[in-house]
């Protein structure tokens, strides 16, 4: 507002020179991941992918065939397809009727006016959202884009949605199996650093801001200035996607979504990740509870104040939407309703989960956390037991529940024999990203990793054979945190304290084999706080806390497993045999391990079972497997002080009574 209380006013085609520091509009200049010197230790793990080396379409298209000759039947956009010409009084009498609607008044602030069925009935006038700052905003009046006619598809079919992808999109095709192969263009794998949340009165103080964060700051005028940008965009185009799906099984806590998108891929791809509503859901769908704006294919102004680049992806908690532009990997749109959910639940007391989880014939439910490689998905994948879910769970006072209605597997070597579900689920219906497959058969190779080492193939839970649907269950028995320690020092199994869990779930281990220099490799240790920092919106400790209280409600018992090297750090030592851990897992799940005998190893103070049946005892606990003992200790204390030292982000918040609880998740961290 102007000091005379009036309407400041704003000039968009000039700007003055502001002084060195200061941003556009008064506003102090951010510090961004981008700009710092100090990215890579203050950006949480970041596991995208690198972009892709084609410049133009062309050259990425030419990456996803194995023969680089044009297709047999090339296929081209047409001009006609689904819509018949329209006689002029039809086109007038949908014109105001269509999602370039809203460009004719304030109304647009809702966004786009949605239409199921039939296009030419009469639509209600939708309502204003009140709750921002109108102060800013022009006035809207009537011009030649209200004059713009676009189609909502509506919760097509996966049969549909296959016709337009292949019909309109280049480097679409169905595959030997049956799944579409699609492209998500330069982008193949999520931009945390291009990520902002909206920071105002309330989000100030509930989300978790500065070092180590994944939430990066922006204010609500940067967000509606993006969210105009990706709205026009959609009412320019003939024709835009729009799904109206559920999170979280629980019907009691689900949440309604509604993503409008432009591309037939990213449609079917929500299709499958989200859950799927019957007829009788959608039909008395009414609003959604939070809604994304995909206009991913558009960039975003880089000069724009708290852009550095012309990705931007935007969330705003007040007003339940999100907003994407200049990328099209779909895995944005999963992973943002994702963070969605962190902010949500935990406000209803329901603990918003990174894990797998499964469920034995018993009833007994285990959670399995675990970053990139250290066998989540292969361990959490059991012919023996249910599966509730791959990759995103809540735990409330009903039990747990999946958030999602499907999978995102990654595919890169993926073969029949190591991955016999996810390969048989790669069918109809599934959405193969940036695979490379040979130009006539159309048989994938998922070797080969000319387009992207992040192939994934995204399917419905349903085309797993052993999944429970509905996807819920009772209360977890176990809690299982998996590392891959390349080091070689942490044991195959420690049984946790609710302490040590909270710390180790806080820290969020695992470790990397760098690449290799002059013949020496080396492994790097990473931190993931929650084992998902990049999708958490409060701060690690309140997850732990919450964590730790269903816990020891519930009577469920910590694990640590680490799926790692044993008998020397990685070159020296060996991993772990995939048949030794799944008979830990094995003995976690018939509750057998919590009847053993126990000691405790130095530095880390973890209780390692004297015992396993099927595993040699002298490897349980690591230091019998190492030859040079020195070696082993100076492996173990290097470790001890990279938890040391990436735990210190974490200590300046304080919880519990008297700062009690800090205290303790502290003290149950390695001691030296």
């Amino acid at each position: 507002m102007a000091e005379n209380g009036s309407p400041a006013e704003f000039s968009f085609g000039t700007m003055e020179e502001k002084p060195k520091g200061t941003a556009r509009h008064g506003l102090t200049k951010i510090q961004t991941a981008h700009g710092s010197k100090k990215a890579s230790t203050t950006v949480c793990h970041d596991d995208s992918a690198s972009p892709i080396k084609a410049t133009t379409i062309d050259e990425l298209h030419s990456l996803q065939q194995k023969k680089r000759s044009a297709p047999s039947t090339p296929i081209t956009a047409q001009s006609g397809g689904t819509f018949s010409p329209l006689s002029e009084e039809q086109r007038q009498k949908q014109q105001l009727q269509s999602i370039s609607a809203s460009l004719a008044s304030l109304t647009r602030e809702t966004g786009p006016k949605l239409v199921r069925g039939d296009p030419t009935r009469k639509a209600e006038t939708p309502k204003v959202a009140h709750g921002w700052d109108h102060d800013f905003a022009p006035a809207v009046g009537i011009s030649d884009s209200s004059l713009k006619f676009t189609h909502v598809l509506h919760n097509l079919s996966p049969a549909e949605l296959y016709e337009q992808a292949i019909k309109y999109e280049k480097g679409s095709f169905i595959t030997s199996s049956g799944a579409l192969a699609t492209l998500s263009g330069a982008k193949t794998g999520r931009s945390p650093r291009d990520k902002r949340v909206v920071k105002d009165e309330t989000t100030e103080d509930e989300l978790w801001w500065g070092k180590g964060s994944p939430n990066i700051e922006m204010d609500e005028h940067t967000f509606m200035v993006n969210r105009e940008r990706a709205v026009d965009y959609l009412n320019s185009l003939e024709k835009v996607f729009v799904n109206d799906q559920f999170l979280n099984w629980d019907s009691q806590n689900r949440i309604k979504v509604r993503i409008v998108s432009a591309r037939a891929y990213h449609s079917l791809f929500m299709h499958n990740m989200c859950i799927r509503p019957t007829p009788e859901e959608l039909e008395d769908f009414g609003a959604p509870d939070f809604t994304i704006y995909n206009a991913g294919q558009f960039p975003c102004n880089r000069y724009t104040h708290y852009m550095t680049s012309s990705t931007s992806i935007d969330l705003n908690l007040a007003r339940r939407e999100m907003v994407i532009l200049g990328t099209q990997y779909a895995g944005e749109m999963k992973k943002g309703l994702f963070g969605v959910m962190h902010y949500l639940m935990p406000k209803r007391g329901i603990l918003s989960l990174h894990s797998g989880c499964n469920m034995g014939k018993q009833g007994d439910v285990a959670l399995f956390f675990g970053l990139s490689g250290t066998g989540k998905t292969t361990l959490s994948t059991d012919h023996n037991r249910y599966l509730i879910g791959d990759d995103e769970h809540c735990w409330g006072d009903n039990g747990v529940s999946n958030i999602e209605g499907g999978c995102y597997a990654k595919c890169i070597d993926l073969s029949r024999e190591k991955e016999p579900d996810i390969w048989n689920a790669i069918k109809f219906g599934t959405v193969l990203e940036n695979v490379v497959f040979e130009e006539h058969s159309r048989e994938v190779d998922y070797t080969d990793k000319s387009v992207t080492e992040n192939t994934r193939a995204a399917y419905p839970i349903e085309f797993i054979p052993n999944a429970k649907i509905p996807c819920v269950g009772p209360h977890p028995k176990n809690v299982i945190l998996l590392a891959c320690d390349a080091f070689g020092v942490l044991p195959p199994v420690s049984k946790l304290t609710l302490p040590q869990t909270m710390y180790h779930f806080i820290s969020g281990y695992t470790a990397l084999v760098a690449g290799t220099e002059d013949g020496v490799k080396e492994p790097r240790a990473t931190f993931s706080a929650c084992f998902g920092a990049a999708f958490i919106m409060l701060h690690p400790t309140k997850y732990a806390a919450m964590l730790a209280e269903k816990m020891q409600k519930h009577g469920a018992t910590g694990w640590l497993v680490n799926t790692g090297w044993s008998g020397g750090s990685y070159g020296v030592g060996s991993r772990i045999k995939l048949a030794y851990t799944r008979k830990i897992i094995d003995a976690i799940h018939s509750g057998s391990l919590l009847n053993t005998s126990y000691q405790k190893t130095e530095v880390f103070g973890l209780e390692i079972p004297t015992e396993i049946e099927g595993v040699p005892s002298e490897i349980l606990d690591p230091v019998n497997t190492w030859r040079d003992k020195k070696a082993y200790k100076d492996a173990l204390m290097k470790l001890a002080g990279l938890f040391k030292n990436n735990f210190e982000t974490f200590t300046n918040y304080k919880i519990g009574k008297d700062n009690k609880l800090t205290d303790e998740i502290v003290s149950a961290g390695p001691i030296f």
